[in-house]
């Protein structure tokens, strides 16, 4: 069984697209349901994020698909930090989905950063926050940078 599953469940009906798989744009919603349970363990809701007025946005969402996946099947999703900028804290995930039989059926990488929702201009976090980025998982070929 796979480590750092932030998501399961079924694929529902709503979720499927003209050719009776899962849609391209459900992919994008699993993995930012697994990244926020994965955040709120870490110590980061959603709440905190609103106390702070910061939130996450994404600047490149690639998906590729290795098998397809339809009306309900059980997916998992397991999210790894890949890269973290510790100067301004961008940040690089990937999200490996994975059918019920363990069957890898695709990866989506992305890079985001962070926004002050007030003034709608890139910010870094809190120095409160920086402790809970070493509760997240990181993936194997995992780098820091300052650049």
């Amino acid at each position: 069984m796979e480590q750092n599953i932030y998501y399961e469940g079924q694929v529902l009906w709503a979720q499927l697209d003209p050719n009776m798989h899962l849609r391209h744009s459900a992919y994008a919603d699993f993995c930012a349901q697994a990244r926020s349970n994965m955040m709120t363990q870490a110590g980061l809701s959603l709440e905190e994020f609103a106390k702070y007025h910061i939130g996450p946005i994404l600047f490149r969402e690639e998906l590729v698909y290795y098998r397809e996946i339809g009306l309900n099947e059980r997916i998992s999703v397991k999210v790894e930090m890949t890269k973290l900028n510790l100067k301004n804290f961008r940040f690089s995930f990937r999200h490996e989905i994975y059918k019920e039989n363990g069957i890898k059926a695709a990866t989506v990488d992305i890079d985001g950063a962070w926004l002050d929702l007030q003034k709608r201009k890139l910010t870094t976090i809190p120095d409160t926050w920086h402790s809970v980025f070493g509760a997240i998982p990181k993936a194997e070929n995992y780098v820091e940078t300052t650049e």
